[in-house]
């Protein structure tokens, strides 16, 4: 056994009277309550970590719903567009080419009419021509009685056509 001369004897002593303090002043239970805060403090802030950590999920999934819906919708407007700009252009060739018909066709129908316009003109010039030529030949063969009765013959004519 120890022995009161022995060191070891006295820091034993002193020990045991250190911690006997301790236990009077009740730092061990101050202690075990500290610790105790302690671990409810960091308990509140992993429970608090984890609720913010769902939270970034459900942010995260939402925004990345959203993402997926901007991009179809964007696909959904970029088709419409396209299918838009498909039907205006082919309406546009459309109306292109009937004016162009329509056109071709005006242009046909004038040609038409100065067609029968010169037609027109070069009988009536031929008409105007013979009939010149058919005076002066009348004229210069045809005198006297003959031309008197050529005359009345072609005045008589010319009252039956116009009755």
């Amino acid at each position: 056994m120890l022995h009161p001369a022995d060191p070891v004897f006295w820091v034993m002593i002193a020990f045991i009277g250190f911690v006997a303090l301790l236990i009077y002043y009740g730092i061990p239970g101050a202690v075990g309550k500290a610790l105790d805060d302690r671990a409810t403090a960091i308990r509140a802030d992993l429970d608090e970590a984890r609720r913010l950590r769902d939270e970034a999920h459900a942010l995260l999934a939402d925004y990345q719903r959203r993402s997926r819906e901007a991009e179809d919708e964007t696909k959904t407007i970029l088709e419409q567009a396209k299918r838009e700009g498909e039907a205006l252009a082919a309406e546009t060739r459309k109306n292109l080419q009937e004016s162009v018909e329509r056109r071709t066709k005006l242009a046909e129908e004038k040609i038409e009419r100065a067609e029968a316009q010169a037609l027109s003109d070069v009988r009536t010039a031929s008409v105007e021509s013979a009939t010149a030529v058919a005076e002066k030949i009348l004229k210069s063969r045809v005198a006297g009685a003959t031309a008197n009765t050529l005359i009345e013959n072609g005045i008589r004519d010319l009252d039956g056509k116009l009755n």
